[in-house]
């Protein structure tokens, strides 16, 4: 699949809780969805607090629709009050590239 939307998330932990933001978004119910093709998290290597989430999907269409489901509303409500801030979001379309999973 290809993936022809997608965004990167900056979001802040409050202090000490970046671990815990990191494993919510591990066990994100996008990671099994057919039409998230790259679900990456990464932290800042110089504040672990700081964590970033970059996805792609095959359509903005599939994203928005995926958002409006259950175990999505329930992973946000999760994340809410482990966050210090306003998370920051940027809008992509993907061009190329590789991402590839990693090993917790």
């Amino acid at each position: 699949m290809i993936a022809r939307h997608g965004f990167h998330a900056t979001m802040t932990a409050r202090p000490g809780g970046g671990d815990e933001v990191v494993q919510l978004l591990l066990d994100a119910p996008a990671l099994p969805h057919p039409d998230c093709v790259v679900f990456l998290v990464s932290r800042s290597a110089a504040d672990p607090d700081t964590v970033h989430v970059t996805e792609g999907w095959t359509s903005e269409q599939a994203h928005q629709a995926f958002f409006t489901t259950a175990p999505a509303q329930a992973l946000v409500a999760a994340l809410q009050p482990l966050l210090t801030g306003e998370s920051r979001y940027t809008d992509e379309i993907p061009v190329g590239g590789k991402a590839w999973g990693a090993r917790r």
